[in-house]
């Protein structure tokens, strides 16, 4: 469910502040009656969607917009969660200079809040995070992650990371290398930096060979690969609700699903249980998936 369109942040590799536009919020009362009529259609879970969806609702000011008042986003997220039917609430994408502490609390007390957090680093270096004009330093963003990880121990985190950004040097990606082995992501979204025309990184001295890109990126990718094998092997032998989302792409005769932690698990159980959650033990894990076997009973419909 779309929430916004546009972005405020003009992050000097992004087009998207020139392509879409600057940032407009829906009426939280259109969402949440969106979401209200997805929920007695059958859908269980939402992924609330925006370019920067922390920022939800700030330029609205508590105004009323059709005689109601504008919801923040934390406010907008309970509103979604309370809607009967819901199951799992996600949102994407947050920025990390906006995660609020109102809104790190609220996974605690918002039980169809999932407690997964896809966070952009772009970089560990805070040079290069300055010359992305990103707003916030690699220790800003570590003390945000850590704060979650002490209040929620099965909390999940996913990224974004750029290499290659013009200026960065072996360092400076070291220190990126760093935190993912600080934080020990579930996955991770890696690419080399690519200039975009009217951006203003495109413009920059000191644009990166693409061999040096490529080879940063191999390195990362092959680190993530490494993490994301360990921490689906730490999942096996324990139990996982599963919400069955259909047939799997790669066995007929197999359906996938989600952990709340947006693991993917593929295992044999009727096509019948699409739209359930389940309960699933996990009982093998490979780099990009898990798979599990269907514990039976009633299935939560």
């Amino acid at each position: 469910v779309s929430i916004m369109r546009g972005c405020d942040n003009f992050c000097a590799y992004c087009i998207v502040p020139y392509t879409r536009g600057r940032e407009v919020s829906r009426a939280s009362s259109a969402i949440i009656g969106e979401v209200e009529s997805l929920a007695a259609s059958g859908v269980k879970e939402i992924t609330l969607l925006g370019q920067n969806v922390n920022s939800y609702g700030r330029r609205s000011g508590g105004k009323e917009v059709d005689g109601a008042t504008e919801l923040s986003f934390t406010g907008l997220l309970k509103g979604v969660s309370g809607v009967k039917g819901i199951e799992r609430v996600r949102f994407v994408t947050s920025h990390p200079k906006d995660i609020s502490e109102e809104l790190i609390l609220l996974f605690g007390s918002e039980p169809a809040l999932v407690r997964h957090l896809h966070l952009p680093l772009q970089s560990g270096s805070d040079a290069v995070l300055k010359r992305m004009g990103r707003g916030y330093t690699s220790g800003e963003y570590m003390e945000k992650i850590e704060k979650l990880k002490k209040l929620y121990s099965d909390m999940a985190f996913t990224t974004d990371i750029i290499v290659g950004f013009p200026g960065e040097t072996d360092e400076d990606f070291e220190s990126t290398m760093d935190i993912i082995k600080l934080v020990r992501f579930d996955n991770i979204f890696s690419f080399k930096y690519s200039p975009r025309p009217g951006t203003p990184a495109s413009d920059l001295p000191d644009q990166l060979p693409e061999e040096v890109k490529s080879k940063r990126l191999a390195i990362l990718q092959r680190l993530q690969r490494e993490i994301s094998m360990e921490q689906n092997i730490s999942l096996v032998g324990q139990k996982k609700r599963v919400f069955i989302e259909g047939r799997s792409r790669n066995d007929a005769m197999e359906v996938t699903g989600r952990t709340p932690c947006n693991r993917v698990v593929n295992l044999k159980a009727p096509l019948e249980l699409k739209g359930s959650i389940i309960d699933v033990l996990i009982t093998d894990a490979f780099s990009n998936s898990l798979r599990g076997r269907y514990l039976g009973g009633d299935a939560q419909c």
